[in-house]
């Protein structure tokens, strides 16, 4: 029986299943099953046990082979697209300000932008419980599940948690994350906190004599969080400071407001909101993406999880909607999680949604995009186009479930900040349908690379909606966008292996897509492998590149090669980089959140690698063009059970940051499996406890180790700043020679004083290095250095298949 938790007949007086009878190691329907992700712990915690339960995706479109054959070569897909590429506009305007580069715009030469070098760590074995960086640099939390942030949060009490005071203090699992800097020395921190760990959260006799107490600290552990950061100097790590204007928790009695052509609909009115135009909350929230006009994107996963429905209609199965008990049994705190009464049917249709969020505005009320469409949301990322379109690429992380494109109905207005906030709120919506150019023999399952030498071919977005209506036969546009996935069934869109971080790359225009993985390919009569997913068994996932069609994001048409066939080479010979040697890469497996660098290299942080390749889930840089092109590089390593989200690259100042999520899973309360990080590093907030905590991590050059304490910090950013200066890009200085390699203990930062807020606040000042574009009047948010600026988007982490 290990670690569980033995109560199988106990229930509380309500008549609900407590928490710990859930989470005992033999009660886990995933347990002994879990065969591409990391451990039935997060299959159950996260998603539901959706592998357990079957394919959502039941409809009888056609597979990817079925479809049909490519009638260009690869080789003239690649040569077009290279050229396709200069023609594209490299990157969206930050917050508003001019496009960063117009087509055939020059970019700076490599090492004139920041991006720097390191030594590759060595792949780190999935019993140990560090964080582990490169020689050369050190790490320090940020923030910690339970850190306070106003000045009435109480202080971190491990073993006497209450729902009030998880509402004033930082949320559970950590994901998407995103460091907007404002000025040198100021910053706004965005975090998503996607789902909670109730058997490392509390002791046994809590799960099993106070199930409220539980529920009602999971219930306020989970939403969003903004805070702001200072520090002393630009070589210096960020401290959060408490009680800072814009610091704020978005909880679950937060309202959302409805946007676009389904707010107000039938399907959106229940009796938390008779007008359909009001939502209260928002959960499972994974990755996301920071706006060209500086807001945030954060998209709702497994909502699923958190309802109990009649479980019979059609809507109800592909959304893997049930009767039964959930896994946290919030139905007994709050009636709308019961949907199976008419007056709250329609409650789960408030969830699955993009959500849009102000971090500038303190009052601001975020909203709900009906015209993205309504699934399983990984995130969003925003480019512009040329044109001045905004376009949105989205996943929807499932097994056999598809990738989406929105493309606004409006332009983006330089400078007018208040027009660009409504881009999302009305467009088209389109579904990817993929053919490869290989003769179907070639693709046997097995990751074998086709006679050409790459995977490939070409691919078209299928309109959902046109002109902002419904373009599906025997569907409302309501029901198009409330039923995306049904609408996308009717279409013939693509089966795919867990699309989940889909991200556009700012200086080449390239869309790159993470397939985490997919184990139920090819067995038991399902879907066989295609060209786009060639593996049966997907364990270790893979990365699609896609070039739009003339270099125009909202071209209908596109080309894709696929940049990774994850694995450990030393275990996987079908694993490919591109062409690179397979033995010079460093091992990854089960890519989910991307970001880049400014020198345009693609980041991955992975989600799964103990259970595939046996080693801790890490961060990992792919260099994307040259001779290079598909060197895997690992950067950093999580503690024990964790998984990496949330990756943010500044390396104008070679600072990357992280999100540790569920660290020491596989643990209990009282036998945890990680102490992290409060047993390896001081925090700036401090109150260390005796338990592992999801945190938001900063890793920086060693030169950076001793933060100078600051009693008095620098002031904190207005709302809106006095003026909105025009900022011209400017070389970095070229980055210092590459560390050498192993691996060793470094210096401990010295945590400085708990920051305050001051009482008033200049304009913002620009960060040192490089800067594109020009921010929009009224802004709140400064351009940050380099082409790091523009890609400040990450995320994370996939549930769904294999969780």
């Amino acid at each position: 029986m290990g670690n569980a938790v033995v109560l199988e007949t106990a229930y509380d007086v309500e008549g609900f299943q407590i928490m710990a009878v859930n989470i005992g190691r033999t009660l886990l329907p995933m347990a002994g099953h879990v065969r591409g992700k990391r451990s039935a712990v997060t299959c159950h915690l996260k998603c539901g046990d959706a592998c357990a339960k079957g394919v959502c995706n039941t409809s009888s479109n056609s597979y990817f082979r079925d479809i049909v054959d490519a009638q260009i070569s690869r080789r003239s897909v690649l040569g077009m697209g290279l050229a396709g590429a200069a023609a594209i506009v490299l990157g969206p305007t930050l917050l508003g300000g001019e496009r960063a580069h117009a087509a055939g715009a020059q970019l700076a030469a490599v090492g004139e932008t920041g991006a720097f070098g390191f030594t590759p760590i060595a792949p780190v074995p999935h019993m140990v419980d560090e964080f582990t960086v490169p020689e050369g640099f050190d790490w320090t939390p940020i923030l910690r599940w339970g850190d306070p942030l106003f000045a009435d949060s109480p202080a971190f009490d491990l073993l006497n948690q209450t729902a009030e005071a998880q509402a004033r203090q930082f949320g559970y699992n950590v994901d998407y994350t995103d460091i907007i800097r404002t000025s040198a020395t100021t910053a706004i921190l965005f975090v998503n906190h996607e789902y909670t760990n109730e058997n490392i959260m509390f002791p046994a006799e809590q799960l099993a004599g106070d199930p409220e107490r539980v529920r009602g600290v999971g219930l306020k552990a989970h939403g969003l969080s903004v805070v702001e950061l200072t520090r002393a100097d630009e070589t210096s790590p960020w401290t959060p400071i408490v009680g800072a204007p814009l610091n704020r928790r978005f909880l679950d009695d937060t309202p959302y407001a409805f946007t676009g052509p389904a707010a107000g609909s039938e399907l959106l009115r229940t009796a938390t909101s008779a007008d359909g135009l009001t939502a209260r909350g928002t959960f499972g929230n994974c990755a996301g993406g920071t706006t060209p006009w500086g807001t945030i994107l954060s998209g709702e996963e497994n909502f699923n999880g958190y309802f109990r429905t009649p479980g019979t209609s059609e809507t109800d199965l592909r959304y893997g909607l049930a009767d039964e008990e959930t896994v946290r049994g919030w139905e007994a705190l709050d009636p709308r999680f019961d949907a199976r009464s008419t007056e709250h049917a329609n409650e789960p249709n408030h969830f699955g949604w993009i959500v849009e969020v102000d971090p500038m505005d303190p009052n601001s009320t975020p909203r709900k995009h009906t015209a993205m469409g309504r699934f399983k949301h990984e995130g969003a990322n925003v480019i512009l186009a040329a044109d001045g379109h905004a376009v949105a690429y989205m996943g929807d992380d499932e097994r056999f479930d598809y990738l989406y494109k929105f493309v606004s109905r409006d332009r983006a207005i330089d400078g007018d900040r208040a027009h660009n906030l409504t881009l999302l709120e009305n467009g088209d919506l389109y579904v990817a349908q993929f053919s490869g150019d290989s003769p179907a023999a070639e693709i046997d399952g097995s990751g074998a690379l086709p006679a050409d030498g790459g995977f490939g071919g070409t691919g078209r977005w299928i309109p959902l909606t046109q002109n902002g209506e419904s373009v599906i036969d025997g569907m409302s546009t309501a029901e198009v966008l409330v039923y995306t996935r049904l609408a996308a069934d009717r279409v013939g869109a693509t089966k795919m292996d867990r699309p989940e971080d889909v991200e556009p790359n700012p200086l080449t225009g390239r869309v790159y897509v993470a397939c985490t993985n997919n184990t139920d390919r090819g067995p038991d009569g399902k879907a066989p492998a295609d060209e786009v997913n060639p593996r049966t068994e997907n364990r270790d996932g893979h990365v699609i590149e896609i070039t739009e069609d003339g270099g125009s994001q909202t071209a209908t048409t596109f080309t894709w090669t696929l940049l990774l066939v994850a694995g450990d080479p030393a275990q996987n010979g079908t694993s490919y980089f591109s062409g690179f040697p397979a033995d010079q890469v460093s091992p990854i497996s089960c890519p989910d959140n991307l970001a880049f660098d400014s020198q345009g290299n693609l980041w991955i942080s992975t989600d799964g690698q103990p259970s595939t390749i046996g080693y801790n889930d890490g961060l990992f840089r792919v260099t994307l063009d040259g001779p290079e092109r598909g060197k895997v590089e690992q950067f950093l390593s999580v503690p024990r059970d964790a998984e990496t989200c949330g990756p943010v690259i500044h390396d104008d100042e070679r600072h990357v940051f992280v999100s540790v999520q569920h660290p020491g899973e596989e643990g209990t309360f009282e036998a945890p499996n990680s102490l992290f990080p409060d047993a390896m590093k001081p925090a700036p907030l401090g109150g260390g406890v005796h338990a592992p905590r999801p945190s938001v991590i900063q890793v920086f050059p060693l030169a950076a180790a001793e933060p100078s304490p600051t009693a008095t910090p620098t002031p904190t950013a207005t709302a809106t700043p006095t003026s909105s200066p025009t900022m011209t890009p400017s070389p970095s200085a070229t980055p210092t020679a590459t560390p050498s390699a192993t691996p060793t203990p470094s210096a401990t930062p010295t945590a400085g004083p708990v920051p305050t807020p001051t009482e008033s606040a200049p304009p913002l000042e620009p960060t040192g290095g490089s800067v594109i574009g020009s921010v929009i009047a009224g802004a709140g948010v400064l351009a940050a250095a380099g082409f790091a600026a523009l890609t400040r988007r990450k995320r994370d982490n996939g549930v769904v298949d294999d969780a």
